[in-house]
């Protein structure tokens, strides 16, 4: 199980290496490796895990993160219409982006910086993967073609970037004027309480 002892901080130097591809088919390593950074990001969703593990949330995590330089992520994460995009990915590619770019209002977080940090991060709107996709329950790879837009977008995206050896911190800037907020804050009843 990984918790946040396995993952390397800001200034190591897997986390800006292009990591390398994984070979096929998948060993016993990398399966077991795609199967714990899944339920790694699971369990950091789940209030009793984070409390007991001591665990940071997360949407996505890479491979580098845990010092393990291959072209591997997960991500679970929620859509703001429902739609849950839970994977392991294997070799992904970003075969097409948008020419517009979106940022998260307030700024990306990442398991591996441990400062706060100020600034924005310029992502594309939307972006197509192609990857190999792992079932962890299977243990079988499937060809995947997705495509992400706004927050999952920009999730897919961090990840991504992890594997290329580029940390968020890397591309900060004060204001994006020729970006979009990915969502902008809903004020209702229940959120002024």
């Amino acid at each position: 199980m990984i918790t946040m002892k396995n993952v390397i901080r800001e200034g190591h130097p897997t986390l800006v290496t292009v990591a390398k591809p994984v070979k096929l088919p998948l060993s016993q390593g990398d399966q077991k490796l795609l199967k714990d950074l899944l339920e790694y990001v699971k369990h950091s969703q789940d209030e009793e895990m984070v409390e007991k593990y001591d665990l940071r949330p997360a949407v996505g995590i890479a491979a580098p993160q845990v010092n393990v330089s291959k072209r591997m992520f997960a991500v679970h994460v929620t859509d703001f219409d429902g739609t849950l995009y839970s994977y392991a990915l294997v070799n992904p590619v970003m075969t097409s982006k948008s020419s517009e770019l979106i940022y998260v209002p307030g700024g990306e977080g990442c398991l591996s910086v441990d400062r706060t940090t100020e600034g924005l991060t310029p992502r594309y709107a939307w972006a197509v993967f192609e990857a190999l996709s792992y079932d962890v329950v299977s243990k079988k790879l499937f060809s995947i073609e997705i495509r992400v837009e706004g927050y999952v977008g920009i999730v897919f995206q961090h990840e991504y970037d992890h594997i290329n050896g580029i940390m968020y911190t890397s591309k900060l800037f004060p204001e994006l004027p020729m970006a979009k907020p990915a969502f902008e804050f809903v004020e209702t009843p229940e959120s002024t309480s």
